[in-house]
């Protein structure tokens, strides 16, 4: 058993007869009243996230869970396909534990817990960044760019990312995959 000084981000527990990871968490200790830990949690389950309230000193159940480094290498309908680098087996898991496949690309190295108890594989964790190509994008007009416009890219997988105007197709960018959001372009 952990208490609530124990939450970091990325901890895994169980709450609710189901098993969450800490996304977000801060520690309130106001002026009159008792201590509190402010915490976002998402259901590893079914993907939901939930605000929740813990008092300090609260009681929470850790899951210990392992991290293999995994190489994602196709899709096929909603199932993704990845191979842990060490060991070479292969495991199937479902577009829900993504954070955000559609950034995903195949042959990507990705971190996977996995729970110790049950060996099922409980979160997938991304890279901060990765480096895509645009495969499509309308062309920038001359005189636009005074503004912080921006108008939509394809990129190789397949999702759609607000760019500046100056982007043009075959231009490598890189994206923020908590966000989605675009950050620069990568010259190579």
């Amino acid at each position: 058993m952990a208490s609530t000084s124990d939450i970091k981000n990325g901890l895994c527990i169980k709450y609710n007869n189901d098993i969450y990871k800490i996304i977000e968490f801060l520690h309130v200790k106001p002026g009159k009243g008792p201590a509190f830990v402010r915490t976002k949690l998402r259901s590893l389950t079914n993907g939901k996230v939930l605000d929740n309230t813990f008092s300090a000193g609260h009681k929470i159940e850790e899951v210990r869970v392992e991290n293999h480094k995994f190489q994602y290498l196709y899709p096929e309908g909603d199932d993704f396909h990845f191979m842990n680098t060490e060991t070479f087996e292969q495991i199937t898991l479902n577009k829900n534990i993504l954070d955000s496949p559609d950034l995903l690309k195949e042959g990507e190295n990705v971190m996977v817990s996995i729970n110790t108890e049950t060996d099922l594989p409980l979160s997938v964790d991304m890279p901060a960044s990765v480096i895509l190509e645009v495969t499509y994008a309308e062309p920038g007009i001359k005189g636009n760019t005074a503004t912080n416009a921006t108008k939509s890219a394809t990129v190789e997988t397949g999702a759609t990312v607000n760019v500046p105007l100056f982007i043009n197709e075959g231009d490598k960018i890189k994206i923020d995959t908590t966000s989605g959001s675009y950050m620069e372009r990568v010259k190579e």
